[in-house]
C-alpha cells in the first residue's frame, strides 16, 4: 500500500489542549475544576477553597514527571489532567536548571542560554502530556497567570498586551503546542464625559462579568482552532460543548451558583 492509500480525511476529534491565563483570582483553577473529571497536578498552594482531586503539591520538577508517570502507568478514572500553574513550574523547571548546570540563578548562565536549557524540561512536560492524550484519552488544562508584556510590532509603534506570564521561550513553546489559549478577564466598558475647559474624563464600567477571549487582539494574546465566538463566558462547559460541536447557554440561576471563587 502507498502513501496516496493511507491518506485520510475528515475532522478527528482528539481531547482539547486548552491554556487558559488570566489575572488573579479570576477563576482560573475552578475552570479547571468544572471540566470533565479532572486531576490536579498543583505546582502552587491555591487550590485550598476547590473541592477536586489533586497530587500533593510539587515542589520539585521530579515530583511533577512522576504525577505523569502515573496517570500514564496506573488505572484511574480521570478524564482530563490540570497542571496548576504553568508560571510556578516554570520555577521548579528553573531550579532543576540551575542544579544541574551548578549555578545559583538561572540568569547566571550567560547569554539567556539558560532559558534555551529549560526549554528540554519543557518539552519533557508536553511530552508527557501528550501521552496521556494520546494513549489514554485525557484532555490537557493548563493554567497561568497574565502579566503586561512590550509587544513589538513591525508594522505599528511598540505597545503593551496581556500574555501569559512566562518566559518568552517556554510561552511561544506551549503556545504553539496548545490547540487553544484563551484570555480570561472582565467584559469592561468604558464612557466618556466631558469636563471643563475642554477635557475629558474616560471611566471604566463593568458589572465583575467573567469572560474568555478567543481570538488575538492587540490587548491580549489568545487563538483558537475551533472557530469560536471572540468572547465567550469563563465556564468550561461552555467551552467543550463548542469543542464538541455544540453551543449551549447555562441557566443562569446556576451561573450565579458558580461563579468561581478562587484562583
Amino acid at each position: 500500500m502507498g502513501l496516496l492509500d493511507s491518506i485520510q480525511t475528515g475532522r478527528t476529534r482528539m481531547p482539547r489542549r486548552v491554556l487558559v491565563y488570566g489575572t488573579h483570582g479570576i477563576g482560573k483553577s475552578t475552570f479547571g475544576a468544572m471540566s470533565e473529571d479532572p486531576v490536579f497536578i498543583q505546582t502552587e498552594d491555591g487550590l485550598a477553597d476547590i473541592d477536586a482531586p489533586r497530587f500533593p503539591l510539587a515542589t520539585d520538577f521530579g515530583q511533577v514527571l512522576g504525577a505523569l508517570g502515573e496517570l500514564y502507568t496506573e488505572e484511574h478514572t480521570y478524564k482530563t489532567v490540570v497542571v496548576d500553574s504553568l508560571d510556578w513550574l516554570e520555577r521548579l523547571i528553573h531550579a532543576r536548571v540551575c542544579r544541574d548546570r551548578q549555578v545559583q540563578s538561572i540568569e547566571d548562565i550567560g547569554y539567556g542560554k539558560g532559558y534555551v536549557f529549560a526549554l528540554e524540561p519543557w518539552r519533557e512536560v508536553l511530552d508527557g502530556l501528550d501521552a496521556l492524550r494520546r494513549e489514554r484519552g485525557m484532555q490537557v488544562v493548563l493554567i497561568a497567570h497574565a502579566a503586561i508584556e512590550k509587544f513589538s510590532n513591525p508594522e505599528t509603534e511598540s505597545y503593551d498586551r496581556y500574555g501569559p506570564r512566562l518566559n518568552r521561550h517556554a510561552s511561544a513553546l506551549v503556545q504553539e503546542w496548545c490547540d487553544e489559549v484563551l484570555f480570561a478577564t472582565y467584559r469592561v466598558h468604558t464612557k466618556t464625559t466631558k469636563e471643563g475647559f475642554d477635557r475629558t474624563r474616560v471611566q471604566a464600567i463593568g458589572q465583575g462579568e467573567r469572560v474568555l477571549k478567543t481570538t488575538e487582539r492587540p490587548s491580549h494574546l489568545a487563538k483558537n482552532r475551533l472557530n469560536l465566538p471572540d468572547e465567550i463566558p469563563l465556564d468550561e462547559r461552555i467551552y467543550r460543548a463548542c469543542a464538541r460541536g455544540l453551543a449551549p447557554t447555562p441557566d443562569q440561576d446556576e451561573q450565579k451558583q458558580n461563579k468561581p471563587n478562587s484562583d
